[in-house]
């Protein structure tokens, strides 16, 4: 693949596919649109171009499938007249379900300037290539989703008998070779084969019965150009790039970052496999807990559990087809500035999840066909396992336009929220309250740290936090997977990214409870915050190496730091925990900017290059760049250079050199190589791990929009942000 994905996408309206298959030699463009009306979700239709490259063999002939299946109750089957020869014209399924009631879906026959293989060996007789042939199967639900192994199951019951009638020697062409029957009928599952040669073009269109009239090709022409016409207009009012991002080679690029972000959206269903055993060990009480923990592991017998529904954007369609708890937050930060309303029903998707306990799993493997993308190793979900609380950084986003439109009720800006909207939003949040709750709570229980039985001086013994879930190697549950930690593991270990992460959580909750006048709970809550601010410094600063560290009991049982400069330092600073005048501000700011330490030309480093860990064994969070962390560093440096603390010309200074790193390497790579990627390489910038990573890495999108503070006057600065 030379790229492929959506270059503009709104889901509420639809948007543009491009799918570069050098391999195949062919370009393809898919068309969406989505047109409302009846009661039951409205119509959507797709046009499909294909393209022969520039390097495609003359006369290439290429073979398109589309398949629908009805997965649950409802009818499903060709409509059409049976011709046994193939079908001439539209190919034409009607369907009903209890949700979408009765539908039609056309699959058409497409434009007359489509041509097809010619006939050019005796097989064609029985089926000529000017038809779309129809493929009905009556399968098992559970193996539906499997559409490529059942059409390629189906096909060599039909390549068999075409070798054997004729040879080895004289075999079809591959044009005719590799079609499937022609057997339309009713089923639950149908297969819908068209074979072209050189460019082609034809429409699908699913038409609900209770619209007023049918989607038609002209209708959807129409739609396609008012859909992207639309998009234009909204992303230059919402996401138009700002300097140095400006220049018209950069919009396309910002626009399939946000249009792939939203276009991972989905809806996911299934069962999902829980270990709810409870093992004594699960509490990780003893020194040599990950052991134990490995033991009750492997003897737990964990079965899927009830069936849950998810509404949720995911990280990679191709390789992360699910969701992740820590990436959402991130995730949903472009989301929101461009669909307010769609962050906040998947916010409520994913607290609808939460157990009685106020769990809710951090990877959500809803099925087998979710299943089927995850090793066995890391199917099974465990209750006592947390991840980063980064749902928190949505919802404080919401309060922010909630108090702003407190404050300027008559307020004509176009970000302000009206009275209706006002309303709309403090009832979501009053809805999601006892929830937020119920889970902070759960952290605050489960992920304890121990101040008390090591006698270590702090302005509080309960604000101190562990992650569970820790082996020598990794903590998965902390998002940070192998980033270093102490050796060997040990009970009473401190994780200075937890507390920052509680920290950020308790701000946001303060606020939310502020918002709905719940007094005794935001009095509380500012109690619980200063505590954790205040433990930060004295539990997790190292005057020594000037930086925030973990913290760990040693062989004579005395709490020590154990400091690895990287993402774990910058902590406190990424989540709003700092001060603008803290004492171990300008440290902080000194290690971003070091090139010997954090700083590279393509964005900062998750390990200092002086640790000697560096680059070193899974080397996942042990030297590359990650675009979330950079996000939140540049917009924790922003807040500095658009205050008035001591720090706020060298905060700036930082932060107009990091943005225009990560955004230009970021941008570089997709040109270079059709993709964004999972992270990057700090030496080189390369794109690396996981490619078409549309998730947090989208947050590139929201950089360019950020203010350039060098054309900026100082007393603008938070109206322009």
């Amino acid at each position: 693949m030379a790229g492929y994905g959506w270059d503009e996408y709104d889901i509420r309206k639809g948007g543009r596919q491009t799918i570069h298959d050098a391999g195949n030699t062919l370009d393809l463009t898919i068309d969406f649109i989505k047109v409302p009306g009846g009661g039951h979700g409205g119509s959507w239709g797709l046009r499909i171009k294909g393209q022969p490259r520039p390097d495609a063999p003359p006369n290439q002939p290429t073979t398109v499938v589309f398949y629908a299946a009805m997965e649950g109750l409802g009818e499903l089957g060709v409509a059409n007249e049976d011709d046994p020869l193939g079908f001439k014209g539209d190919v034409k399924l009607s369907g009903s379900t209890a949700d979408l009631g009765d539908f039609t879906i056309d699959i058409t026959r497409g434009p007359d300037t489509n041509q097809y293989p010619p006939k050019t060996h005796p097989s064609y007789d029985e089926k000529p290539q000017d038809r779309t042939f129809v493929a009905s199967l009556q399968l098992q639900p559970e193996v539906l989703w499997q559409a490529k192994s059942i059409l390629f199951a189906h096909l060599k019951q039909e390549i068999d008998p075409l070798v054997q009638k004729y040879g080895t020697e004289n075999p079809p062409p591959p044009s005719r070779l590799f079609t499937i029957a022609n057997k339309p009928a009713q089923g639950n599952f149908h297969a819908i084969q068209k074979v072209f040669q050189g460019p082609f073009e034809f429409d699908v269109l699913f038409s609900s019965g209770s619209a007023s009239q049918p989607l038609t090709s002209d209708v959807l022409s129409k739609g396609i150009k008012d859909s992207s016409q639309a998009f234009a207009e909204r992303f230059k009012e919402i996401y138009s790039p700002v300097k140095p991002f400006d220049s018209p080679e950069y919009l396309p690029f910002s626009q399939a970052m946000l249009s792939n972000l939203v276009g991972g959206v989905g809806y996911f269903y299934g069962d999902s496999i829980v270990d709810r055993s409870d093992a004594p060990e699960y509490e990780e009480e003893n020194e040599g807990f990950w052991e134990e923990t490995a033991e009750a592991r492997a003897r737990a017998l964990p079965v899927p559990g009830n069936p849950a529904e998810l509404f949720t954007s995911i990280p990679s369609r191709p390789f992360f087809p699910r969701g992740f708890l820590w990436d959402e937050g991130f995730h949903l930060i472009p989301v929101a500035d461009w669909d307010l309303d769609l962050s906040l029903q998947i916010v409520k998707s994913w607290f609808n999840l939460m157990d009685d306990d106020g769990w809710i799993a951090r990877e959500q493997i809803l099925g087998p066909e979710a299943r089927s993308k995850v090793p066995p190793e890391f199917q099974t979900q465990y209750p006592h396992y947390a991840n980063p609380p980064t749902l928190f950084m949505i919802l404080d986003g919401l309060v922010n336009k909630i108090e702003a439109s407190m404050a300027r009720p008559d307020s004509d800006d176009i970000s302000a929220m009206c009275p209706k909207d006002l309303e709309a939003a403090k009832s979501y949040l009053r809805a999601l309250y006892p929830l937020l709750q119920r889970q902070y709570s759960w952290f605050k229980r489960t992920q304890w740290g121990d101040v008390k039985t090591y006698d270590r001086e702090a302005y509080s013994s309960k604000e101190a936090y562990r992650w569970r879930g820790r082996t020598v190697e990794h903590i998965l549950t902390s998002g940070l997977d192998d980033y270093p930690r102490a050796q060997p593991p040990h009970p009473g270990e401190l994780h200075v990214d937890l507390i920052s992460w509680m920290g950020l959580m308790t701000r946001s909750l303060r606020r939310i409870a502020g918002v709905l006048e719940e007094k005794s709970d935001m009095e509380t809550l500012a109690k619980n915050e200063n505590a954790i601010k205040k433990n930060i410094d004295d539990l997790h600063w190292d005057e020594t190496q000037k930086t925030y560290c973990d913290a760990t009991i040693d062989e004579f049982e005395e709490d020590v730091h154990v400091c690895h400069k990287g993402y774990i330092s910058l902590f406190p600073f990424m989540t709003g925990m700092m001060d603008p005048d803290s004492p171990h501000l300008g440290h902080i700011l000194d290690l971003i900017s070091d090139p010997e330490e954090l700083w590279s030309d393509y964005g900062i480093r998750s390990l200092s290059k002086k640790d000697k860990l560096y680059g070193t064994g899974e080397n996942y969070w042990k030297s590359p760049i990650w675009i979330n962390m950079n996000y939140l560093i540049l917009k924790n440096l922003l807040d500095l250079a658009n205050g008035s603390g001591p720090y706020k010309k060298q905060a700036g200074e930082i932060y107009g050199k990091l943005r225009k790193n990560v955004v230009d390497n970021v941008f570089n790579e997709w040109k270079r190589t059709g993709f964004a990627w999972e992270q990057y390489n700090p030496e080189t910038g390369h794109g690396q791990r996981t490619q078409h990573f549309t998730g947090w890495t989208s947050l590139v999108v929201k950089m360019m929009v950020m203010p350039d503070l060098s054309a900026a006057s100082t007393g603008s600065l938070r109206d322009e942000l």
